[in-house]
C-alpha cells in the first residue's frame, strides 16, 4: 500500500531535541516532512492517505534494544508461569505443568518459564520431587524468570545424566542437599540439562519468530534484538532468521548478537564467513555476547560486598576467570564485533570494563566501537567514569526495578537497590542509555517500562532510587533514539525528522499528558514500519484505502 500518508489531529514526538510537531508526512519509506500542520499539508501530493490522531500521540516506534525474539516466540507455547500471570503458588504452578502434560504426547518434554521463588508462597524453588509428580510421564524444565536457573525434574535429570555425583561445571552449580539433587541448575550448569532437550526444527523457529515479531508490532516496536544467537537451536538460528526474512515473516528490524560462550556459536559462524555488518536494515549481525555472571535475585549476580546475610549472603558467581573473559573479549574485538557483555553486579562490571579497555589497541581503540554492557545494574562513579570515557554504553531494563524491586531489597537493602540502574545519572552523563526489557525475563511491554522509569516503583508501589526517575519526553527517548544509537543506526531512525525512516507508533492516548499510571496501561494503535504498516489496531490504514 504505496503513497504519502499524512498524520495529524495529535502531538507528533519528533524526539528529545527536536521536540513536537503538529503534523507528519511520510512518502517512500521515510519521513517527507514534519511541522506546523499547514506547511506540512502543502507538502502532501493528491490523493494523500490521512490519519487523524483524534488527540493521540505519535512517536518514533519503540526499539527493543535488548530482548531475546526466538526464546520469547517459542515461550509463547510454553507453559506460562510468570507471577504477574497469576502464578504466586506452588499449587498454582504445578497446577500449569499439569494442564501443560496433558495436551503434551507421554515421554516429551514439558517446559515452563517465568516463576520467581521469591514470589511463591513457599518462598523457594520447587524440588524436582513436586515436579515429577506433577507431570510423572513426561521429563520436565521450569526456568526461573532471570533465565539464570531452572529446575528440572527426577526424570528430565536422568534424562540428562545428571546425577548426584556429576561434578559443577566451570560458571555453573548443580544444587544438593544432604547429598542428594534438589533440582535446581543455576548459571552454566543449565547447559548440563538444555542438551537433552530436543531442538526446535526450522520450521518451528520460523514460526516464533513471526510470532514474537506480531506480538512485538502490536505494543508499537519496529526495531527488536536477538540478544544470544545460538542459545536454543546452534547455527541453526540463522538459518531460520535468514529464512524468516526472506519469507517476508520478519517484523521488526533486527540487531542480532552471537552467543559467545565458548558452548555459543561466535566461532563457527566466524569460520562460516559471518561477519559484523551494522548497516543491514532489517538483519544486522552486529554483535557478540559473553556472561559475566547472574541474575541479582537469583543471587549469581557477582558483587565485591556480600548479599544480606538473611538472603544467604555470598557474592554471586563469575562464569570465567578473569584471564579466560578478557581473552574472549580480546578476541571478539579485533573481529570487529561489537561486544554486548551481561554483567550485573559490581565484581562482574568490573570484570568486563577492564577486559574492554585491555582489548584496545592503538589501531583498534575501543572508543568509536560502542561496546555495551548489558544490564549494567550495580556500578560505581569510577565505573560510570571510564565507560564514559572510552564510549561503553550500559544497556539497562528499567523494568526489572518494577518488577525486580522487592527482591532487590530482599536480598541487597534499599541503599544499594536505590543506586541500581541510574537511568537520570547515565542520561546526564551522557551515556545514552537504551530502554529494554530483557523479554521473556520481564515483560516486553514498553508501556511498563516507561512506567518504571517515571516512578522507579516496584509491583507493590515501593520507591526505589526516586532521584533516578526520568521524565517521559525522556523515557521516550530511551526507548527510541537511544536503542537506535547504541545499534548504530541513530542515523536511520529513533527520531521523526525529515529523512529517516517512516518507523512510527500511534499510542491510544497522549502519553505526555497522562499520570504515570495511565501511561502503564497505554496501548499502540498502530505501528508502520517503513511507513507500512506491520500492526494496525482498528483498521485505520485499510478504511483509508477504502475511501
Amino acid at each position: 500500500m504505496g503513497g504519502d500518508l499524512l498524520l495529524t489531529g495529535g502531538r507528533i514526538f519528533r524526539g528529545l531535541g527536536g521536540g513536537f510537531a503538529e503534523a507528519l508526512l511520510l512518502r517512500d519509506g521515510k519521513v517527507a516532512a514534519v511541522g506546523a500542520r499547514a506547511d506540512v499539508e502543502a507538502a502532501a501530493a493528491p490523493g494523500t492517505r490521512r490519519i487523524d490522531l483524534a488527540g493521540r500521540a505519535a512517536i518514533p516506534a519503540f526499539n527493543e534494544a535488548h530482548m531475546h525474539l526466538l526464546p520469547y516466540g517459542l515461550g509463547l507455547v510454553q507453559a506460562n508461569l510468570r507471577p504477574d500471570d497469576g502464578v504466586k503458588t506452588l499449587d498454582e504452578l504445578l497446577s500449569r505443568l499439569r494442564a501443560a502434560a496433558a495436551r503434551t504426547p507421554k515421554g516429551e518434554w514439558v517446559v515452563g518459564r517465568g516463576y520467581d521463588h521469591l514470589v511463591l508462597d513457599i518462598g523457594r524453588h520447587p524440588t524436582a520431587e513436586e515436579l515429577q509428580a506433577a507431570a510423572p510421564e513426561h521429563p520436565v524444565y521450569i526456568v526461573r524468570t532471570c533465565g539464570h536457573m531452572g529446575v528440572a525434574s527426577t526424570a528430565a535429570l536422568k534424562r540428562a545424566g545428571i546425577g548426584h555425583n556429576t561434578p559443577d561445571p566451570q560458571g555453573g552449580a548443580i544444587e544438593r542437599k544432604g547429598g542428594a539433587l534438589t533440582g535446581l541448575l543455576q548459571e552454566r550448569a543449565q547447559g548440563l540439562l538444555k542438551q537433552a532437550i530436543p531442538e526446535p526444527s526450522e520450521d518451528m523457529m520460523v514460526a516464533a519468530i513471526e510470532r514474537a515479531g506480531r506480538d512485538l508490532a502490536a505494543r508499537g516496536f519496529a526495531s527488536a534484538s536477538d540478544m544470544n544467537v545460538g542459545m536454543t537451536a546452534g547455527m541453526a538460528e540463522i538459518a531460520a532468521y535468514r529464512r524468516a526474512l526472506a519469507e517476508g515473516r520478519l517484523m521488526q528490524r533486527m540487531w542480532q548478537v552471537l552467543a559467545g560462550n565458548p558452548e555459543g556459536i561466535a566461532a563457527e559462524a566466524w569460520e562460516a564467513g559471518l561477519r559484523p555488518d551494522h548497516r543491514h536494515d532489517m538483519l544486522a549481525w552486529g554483535a557478540v555476547k559473553t556472561f559475566a555472571d547472574g541474575s541479582a535475585g537469583g543471587l549469581t549476580a557477582a558483587f565485591f560486598e556480600p548479599y544480606l546475610a538473611s538472603a544467604g549472603g555470598g557474592t554471586g558467581i563469575l562464569c570465567f576467570t578473569e584471564e579466560e573473559q578478557h581473552a574472549l573479549l580480546a578476541k571478539y574485538h579485533r573481529q570487529g564485533w561489537q561486544l554486548d557483555i551481561h554483567a550485573i553486579g559490581d565484581a562482574a562490571i568490573e570484570q568486563i570494563l577492564s577486559g574492554m579497555e585491555a582489548a584496545g589497541t592503538p589501531d583498534m581503540p575501543v572508543l568509536g566501537r560502542r561496546h555495551r554492557i548489558e544490564h549494567c545494574g550495580f556500578l560505581n562513579a569510577d565505573q560510570r567514569r571510564r565507560m564514559k570515557a572510552h564510549g561503553i554504553i550500559p544497556v539497562p531494563q528499567p523494568t526489572f526495578i518494577y518488577e525486580f524491586g522487592e527482591v532487590y531489597l530482599k536480598v541487597l537493602g534499599m541503599e544499594r537497590s536505590a543506586a541500581s540502574y541510574p537511568m537520570r545519572t547515565w542520561l546526564e552523563e551522557g551515556h545514552n542509555p537504551p530502554g529494554s526489557s530483557d523479554s521473556p525475563v520481564c515483560t516486553v511491554d514498553p508501556f511498563v517500562g516507561l512506567y518504571a522509569m517515571l516512578t522507579r516503583q516496584t509491583v507493590k508501589g515501593t520507591v526505589i532510587g526516586p532521584d533516578q526517575r526520568l521524565t517521559i519526553e525522556e523515557a521516550v527517548h530511551c526507548y527510541t533514539w537511544c536503542g537506535a544509537h547504541s545499534q548504530f543506526a541513530e542515523d536511520r531512525r529513533g527520531t521523526l525528522e525529515v529523512g529517516m525512516q517512516a518507523d512510527v507508533a500511534v499510542l491510544s492516548a497522549d502519553i505526555f499528558a497522562l499520570e504515570p499510571e495511565a501511561v502503564r496501561t497505554t496501548q499502540a494503535d498502530l505501528t508502520l514500519r517503513g511507513g507500512e504498516a506491520i500492526f494496525d489496531r482498528h483498521g485505520a490504514l485499510m478504511a483509508e484505502a477504502a475511501q
